[in-house]
């Protein structure tokens, strides 16, 4: 015979289930008189190391300071091949190429950077499931620098 405890654990293991395939990190229902709220951390992500960027001349504004970077290369990490504008569409109105929590194949193109008015595609390197996006729609990016994390 089910009890309204066995109900409820298994109401709690599925609302879990559904955070974990679904890769959330807080899910809430309220059926009848019952209210289940259901929290977890996000899986930690490996630190990236970013090398310092150039000295910038004076005549330009100083840039927004960027978040502290994390310590060691995640091994999943897309970096940038060179030195230009990261556009995470092929142009302003389309959808962007990837989204975080999308499953990528080797070579599918995740970013595109302008240089010297050129549009380089940069390719997943690897298979996986996107898991951060570490640059703005029309940023500048360096050579080297981490530009999304591919799980």
């Amino acid at each position: 015979m089910n009890t309204r405890r066995d109900l409820d654990e298994d109401l709690i293991r599925q609302l879990a289930r559904l955070l974990k395939e679904n890769d959330l990190t807080e899910i809430e229902i309220e059926q009848d008189d019952r209210r289940v709220r259901i929290v977890r951390a996000p899986a930690p992500v490996e630190p990236v190391r970013v090398a310092p960027a150039a000295p910038q001349p004076a005549q330009q504004p100083a840039a927004a300071p960027a978040p502290p970077a994390p310590a060691g290369p995640h091994p999943g990490t897309v970096t940038s091949p060179m030195v230009g504008t990261a556009y995470r569409a092929r142009d302003p109105q389309a959808d962007p190429f990837v989204r975080i929590g999308d499953v990528v194949a080797e070579g599918q193109t995740v970013l595109i950077i302008e240089a010297m008015k050129v549009m380089n595609d940069i390719p997943a390197p690897r298979a996986g499931k996107v898991t951060r996006i570490l640059v703005e729609d029309g940023q500048p990016v360096e050579y080297g620098e981490p530009l999304m994390i591919i799980e």
